[in-house]
């Protein structure tokens, strides 16, 4: 037996069953769920910072997704909120790196 304890995508536990393997699982309640997306966050940008695989950054939006939904919001409004940001400070198409700021 393996211990996880991670929050997993939904169709995991029977991804496992068709692999003759026995999954336990819990429902988190709401409470729980910011703190455990929050760690797959960290989970899957450190999944990303080792791999450099493109997948991962779709992994990452699906949880940034789900933080969103939690928080009675969608990608929609993330999406705008980025635009109006990105409209007001930029973007960071251009690789500018900031080292000092002179008095």
């Amino acid at each position: 037996m393996k211990n996880y304890n991670k929050l997993v995508r939904d169709r995991i536990p029977e991804i496992i069953k068709e692999a003759g393997k026995t999954p336990i699982t819990r429902i988190l309640p709401e409470e729980e769920m910011e703190t455990h997306l929050i760690q797959k966050l960290e989970e899957e940008v450190q999944e990303y910072k080792e791999t450099r695989d493109f997948e991962e950054l779709a992994d990452l939006l699906e949880v940034i997704e789900a933080l969103a939904k939690l928080r009675g919001e969608d990608l929609y409004s993330l999406e705008r909120i980025k635009l109006d940001k990105r409209e007001e400070r930029g973007g960071f198409e251009e690789g500018i790196l900031l080292e000092t700021v002179e008095d």
